[in-house]
């Protein structure tokens, strides 16, 4: 084993996977209760934390020699266990750019540097051939990705980002830079319909999208969206971790939805195109956004 850590806590679910990819999965002793990938690290790891709670006692039992975290959520755990006197590490990723620096970073501390910057490389490639893809597209239709439906709360900014760059334009642009999910609150509903809206992406924390809570919602019948039944459904463990899930499988799922719409927005009486997801894995509980 390289040198670096050999005992390590992960509280969310993005380092277990980042660690998985890198091979340095007999370093963790203990995981997040919402890591789903690998399917396999269920299996292997010990559960011992949700998102804003955690088993103190028992991650002290541990021994670990490194304790993981993500964002100002699990700050309260993160002091608590520093309390105790164990090394602790919250990252704090909230763009692409960030998510990309934070797998780097790890790499680091494992003493797999290299690794970490070919599971980087791979990453980027993904993100650089979506972009070009993207440019081919007939339009770029906008996009309103709703992290939580009550209240109704905007996407974070990777969210948006990746939205961008596979074709689309954020509706919330302005929301989406604001760190705290209570800071992207959106307070009137009707301000979405005044977006209008070409698609609409839900993504509710871990909680299963509703279609028809949607389509009951007061004067959003004119939304193009909804008009048109462009609304889709990505899983929070595919795209609102902050880690390589979100960059890849987040990013497929985007833009299939996207380069879809884009070409039904231009030919509407052409035949769907199917958007064909893998199944995706279940994902547990409500996970309280950063």
């Amino acid at each position: 084993m390289s040198p670096g850590p050999r005992r390590i806590v992960c509280l969310s679910a993005e380092s277990t996977e980042t660690l998985y990819l890198l091979g340095e999965e007999d370093r963790i002793v203990g995981i997040s209760g919402f890591t789903v990938r690998p399917p396999r690290a269920r299996r292997e790891k010990l559960r011992i934390s949700g998102f804003t709670s955690a088993k103190i006692e028992r991650i002290v039992e541990l021994e670990p020699d490194l304790v993981l975290g993500f964002s100002n959520l699990q700050a309260d755990i993160a002091a608590e266990l520093a309390r105790k006197g164990l090394e602790v590490h919250i990252f704090n990723q909230r763009s692409v750019e960030e998510i990309l620096e934070s797998i780097g970073m790890l790499g680091r501390m494992v003493g797999a540097p290299d690794r970490a910057q070919a599971l980087i490389d791979t990453l980027r490639s993904g993100l650089e051939a979506a972009r070009r893809a993207a440019l081919a597209l007939p339009c770029r239709p906008r996009v309103y990705f709703e992290e939580w439906d009550d209240p109704l709360i905007s996407g974070i900014r990777w969210t948006a980002e990746l939205i961008g760059i596979v074709g689309g334009e954020d509706c919330f642009p302005e929301l989406s830079v604001r760190p705290g999910a209570k800071n992207r609150v959106i307070a009137d509903p009707l301000e979405v319909v005044r977006r209008a809206p070409d698609v609409l992406i839900a993504s509710w924390c871990g909680k299963k999208f509703n279609r028809r809570r949607v389509l009951e919602r007061d004067g959003w019948q004119g939304i193009p969206a909804v008009r048109h039944g462009r609304l889709f459904e990505i899983k929070s463990c595919d795209i609102l971790q902050p880690g390589p899930a979100a960059l890849s499988e987040g990013l497929r799922q985007l833009s299939q939805i996207i380069t879809r719409c884009a070409h039904e927005m231009v030919h509407p009486n052409a035949a769907p195109t199917g958007l064909n997801f893998a199944e995706p894995a279940h994902c547990l509980g409500r996970r309280e956004s950063p």
